[in-house]
């Protein structure tokens, strides 16, 4: 049987090959490079002779250039890290912000504190007569009335401010700003009563004063379905305490006029 011979364990390596022309260009090249290098040391030493101030100018340069780089590096990396912070940053005020709000119940101090907040204080006996039909207005506004206009004015034929209730009932207002001492007398009612349903069509009649009304003025507002608010029963409609006077029947405002005074 023939055992094949073991192949050698050293590897026969290819021999260089000189060449001449690499060769050549290798020393040509050397030599420029040395006598480049030798005109620079030449003209930087002739320049130290005449001004010798530039080596310590060059050495300052090379010194600042130096810092700076490093300056520059140090700065990057402080840049990088600042920025990953504001990233991380930003990405964990957008987690608040996507989480749902937990909303937990008010406690009744809470409420009552809010409500006390909400309520507006007002001196109606402070305002102007125009200032005292765009109070007015407002109210009718707050509480859901639409279309409010004041229409108050010379030739108002005893409508001051117009407006369509939450249920769609037309409402006309006439306001009177008199002081404590001056009643709502009949003669107002009779003027307002001779208007509000005939000329101004309303569902809903009011006449609405800082003060408070004579006997003979609520008894026609009774006859005429005209709803009084006085002085008292406006606070009480401004705080929410009371009822806003389209929710009361003309009827049953009436008699509250007719027993206490102070209701519509």
């Amino acid at each position: 049987m023939t055992v094949p011979a073991p192949r050698s364990a050293f590897v026969k390596r290819r021999r260089y090959r000189f060449d001449l022309r690499s060769t050549a260009l290798f020393f040509v090249f050397l030599a420029v490079l040395v006598s480049v290098l030798g005109l620079a040391a030449r003209v930087a030493a002739g320049a130290v002779e005449r001004r010798p101030a530039w080596v310590f100018v060059l050495v300052l340069i090379g010194v600042a250039g130096c810092l700076g780089l490093r300056r520059r590096w140090r700065l990057a990396g402080v840049a990088r890290r600042a920025a990953a912070a504001l990233d991380e940053a930003a990405r964990e005020a957008a987690r608040h912000l996507e989480a749902p709000a937990v909303s937990r119940p008010r406690t009744a101090v809470e409420v009552e504190v809010q409500a006390e907040a909400e309520a507006v204080a007002v001196d109606y006996a402070a305002l102007t007569p125009e200032e005292f039909e765009e109070a007015i207005a407002a109210l009718c506004e707050r509480d859901g009335c639409s279309g409010v206009e004041v229409v108050g004015g010379a030739g108002d034929l005893g409508a001051d401010v117009l407006a369509v209730t939450p249920d769609g009932r037309r409402i006309v207002v006439q306001c009177k700003r008199y002081d404590a001492s001056n009643r709502v007398g009949s003669q107002d009612l009779q003027r307002f009563g001779g208007t509000c349903f005939t000329v101004h069509e309303a569902d809903v009649a009011v006449l609405v004063s800082t003060s408070d009304f004579t006997a003979p003025a609520l008894e026609y507002a009774t006859q005429c379905g005209i709803l009084c608010v006085d002085g008292e029963s406006l606070e009480a409609w401004t705080d929410g305490t009371g009822p806003r006077p389209w929710d009361i029947t003309p009827e049953a405002g009436t008699a509250g006029c007719e027993t206490a005074g102070a209701g519509f």
